[in-house]
């Protein structure tokens, strides 16, 4: 039997930094060591990403994109930058299965494509699309498109990867087919991400934000919550490694409010990033709530956990439930002093001995539940339902997919 060819389209790839494409990077090289033949159609990435490790088993082919000004193809004009490409390159290409990364726009022509080459599709669900749009105020006739395009392609693809439990609920919401949904949770590299990282040497005390910096997780409470303590911590620093839509809003803030006292380091490859996490007092996570997103599980609570660093996660009862019942930091509500409050707390078990002595026990829980190796194996299993007389082949290649998704015991 000849090797399944497996398509993977995603405007996110390696080197590119964001969860999305770590995820998709994993299961890129788990369907290769499952023993499929795999190409990854994608972007060219953008220039402030760190150098990236050429792919031995895996194909990617990459495409010119509109991005905005903090380098994401993110909005309307750049996701169709994107998928109206796509559909060609995808005709012109041979596959068995394909694998369509969100958002659906993108789902959408992968679904066409397959449709004209009579091939199946699987739909990689991260989150609810429509919810984000109606959570960012968009027009009635936007939000009513996106709907449209989100239940066509939950009711084509034939099988749909959930990362949660909570984005699951929120699929079926739309019709989509609970029989086609497989919930393989979400993850993060623990070979990278890991308590045995050297922390940055003579980088004194820091709090740390990394990733992502955007209107749903107004990551300004940080800076506000830090003014508070900062006059008693004349030693302490806060630090935001990443990028995003409100970056420049938060440079003008922290400018304003605690000028010399934050740091911004731009984005940084995930190893840098380890380092800096696990030499930091506690990483900070928020998520606004209210606004289409309590459901969210962020992954900066799994890198954290991951090198044994404490989360002070700020937002919804979703994320806060992780982290209590993971024993991975504090969980307090989105308000300022509530953060201020977690800081110190944080900052205290830093100077007693806490941290290090809890590190190696929230390492080992983020091995045993969020490994990104494990989740890649899970979402491969799930694809293979979709692959038909090559479902067998790709089963037997993949280890570890009988295990359960870190989403039921535990984005």
């Amino acid at each position: 039997m000849t090797a399944p060819r497996l398509l993977i389209a995603s405007r996110l790839y390696p080197p590119e930094v964001s969860a999305g494409s770590f995820r998709l990077g994993a299961l890129g090289r788990a369907l290769a060591r499952a023993g499929a033949s795999v190409r990854v159609l994608t972007t060219v990435p953008p220039a402030h990403a760190p150098a990236g490790q050429n792919e031995r088993d895996v194909d990617v082919r990459r495409w010119p994109v509109l991005r905005d000004s903090g380098g994401n193809v993110r909005g309307y004009v750049q996701y169709l930058s994107f998928d109206a490409p796509l559909l060609l390159r995808m005709l012109f290409t041979r596959y068995d299965v394909a694998v369509a990364e969100s958002p659906p726009t993108t789902g959408l022509v992968v679904g066409i494509a397959s449709a004209l080459r009579r091939r199946p599709f699987a739909y990689y669900a991260a989150d609810v699309w429509t919810d984000g749009v109606i959570s960012m105020g968009a027009p009635r006739f936007v939000v009513s498109v996106m709907r449209m395009i989100e239940r066509a392609v939950l009711r084509r693809a034939r099988t749909v990867i959930s990362v949660s439990d909570e984005v699951t609920e929120r699929l079926l919401v739309l019709d989509a087919d609970p029989a086609r949904i497989a919930t393989v949770g979400n993850g993060i590299d623990t070979d990278i991400f890991s308590p045995d990282v050297e922390p940055i040497a003579d980088a004194g005390r820091y709090l740390i934000y990394t990733g992502t910096m955007s209107e749903w997780q107004q990551p300004e409470i940080f800076i506000h919550a830090f003014a508070r303590i900062a006059a008693d911590y004349p030693d302490v620093r806060l630090k935001f490694f990443g990028q995003g839509v409100v970056e420049a809003s938060l440079r003008r803030i922290a400018e304003d409010i605690l000028p010399g006292r934050v740091d911004f380091g731009g984005v940084v490859s995930p190893q840098l990033s380890a380092r800096w996490i696990r030499g930091a007092a506690a990483s900070l996570v928020s998520i606004v709530p209210g606004i289409g997103y309590d459901f969210a599980r962020p992954t900066k609570t799994y890198a954290a956990a991951a090198v044994g660093t404490p989360v002070l996660f700020a937002g919804p009862a979703t994320g806060a439930r992780l982290v209590r019942d993971g024993g991975l930091g504090r969980a307090v509500t989105f308000d300022v002093d509530a953060v201020a409050a977690g800081m110190l707390d944080l900052l205290a078990e830093e100077a007693n001995g806490t941290c290090m002595r809890l590190r190696p026990e929230r390492a080992s829980w983020a091995r045993a539940h969020v490994s990104l190796h494990a989740v890649a194996d899970r979402a491969v299993a799930a694809i293979a339902q979709a692959t038909g007389e090559w479902a067998t082949k790709l089963v037997s290649g993949s280890a570890d997919l009988d295990s359960e998704p870190e989403s039921r015991s535990s984005d």
